[in-house]
């Protein structure tokens, strides 16, 4: 099937692949662009998974101010090569993170950072107030794990919805870039200061 190269065009501007990724993307979706833009993110994510594993030592520590200067985050995100750390997309998606940071108050980048003592605190807790409701004991734990699914979403940066697109997460948002520049690219850490806390 040929493609028609407004529609390549459209589907470039729309995930900032290559042309070339776009037009196979097009052929394999009958020309249906939202249908190609589904398929290269998930061809995103893949690229992304194979790329997990190389060694990032390079990237940007980003300062965000919020205005009125009573809150602020330090944040450093990881790729590659020096190339992709002055690339344009990559500084956006540093200042996205250090922005969705402040907003959000995440607690820590992944849920594996969690210590399994505050993890048990939490099913306790969540147990506790199932008992206190008077749920069944046969909906308990699957009430307990909602609360805890919950309770990640809220404190874990990659699982957050972006502040700028709810329907992404920030984790999409990093497959994004990774299927965007081809390389690894990680958020490694980030602290989070506020005025009298």
């Amino acid at each position: 099937m040929s493609v028609s190269a407004d529609k390549v065009k459209a589907l470039r501007e729309k995930t900032g692949v290559g042309i070339m990724e776009c037009k196979g993307a097009l052929q394999e979706t009958d020309g249906d662009v939202d249908k190609a833009v589904e398929l290269l993110r998930k061809k995103g994510v893949a690229s992304a998974e194979k790329r997990a594993g190389r060694e990032t030592k390079e990237g940007l520590v980003e300062a965000y101010i919020h205005p009125g200067s009573r809150l602020g985050v330090l944040l450093e995100v990881n790729c590659e090569t020096d190339f992709v750390a002055k690339n344009d997309d990559f500084k956006a998606f540093v200042k996205d993170v250090a922005m969705q940071v402040a907003a959000t108050n995440a607690r820590v980048v992944s849920r594996e950072e969690f210590d399994g003592e505050e993890v048990d605190k939490e099913l306790e807790i969540y147990t506790t107030q199932a008992k206190n409701e008077g749920k069944p004991e046969n909906i308990i734990e699957r009430y307990v794990q909602g609360k805890l699914e919950k309770f990640y979403k809220e404190s874990v940066l990659l699982e957050q919805g972006f502040i700028k697109d709810p329907n992404k997460s920030v984790k999409d948002l990093l497959t994004d870039i990774i299927a965007k520049t081809g390389e690894n690219i990680q958020i490694r850490r980030f602290s989070r200061f506020q005025l009298g806390s």
